[in-house]
């Protein structure tokens, strides 16, 4: 057992050292505002490569 006490003891003093870095963790929002901000990312990167979404698959369509 004493490789997995060192592993631990290895990852406990790296968080130490490097306190800024690890998970990103919780940025303040509920899940439904987060969705709807990831959504609006997603659309302004649609838009912005030139796919456009969902309407311009509609007008093609028709």
């Amino acid at each position: 057992m004493t490789r997995g006490n060192q592993r631990e003891l290895a990852r406990a003093k790296n968080a130490k050292k490097n306190p800024e870095k690890g998970k990103k963790g919780d940025d303040g929002l509920s899940a439904a505002a987060r969705k709807l901000r990831d959504a609006e990312i997603m659309q302004q990167k649609q838009k912005k490569a030139g796919g456009g979404g969902k309407e311009e698959t509609e007008a093609k369509s028709k």
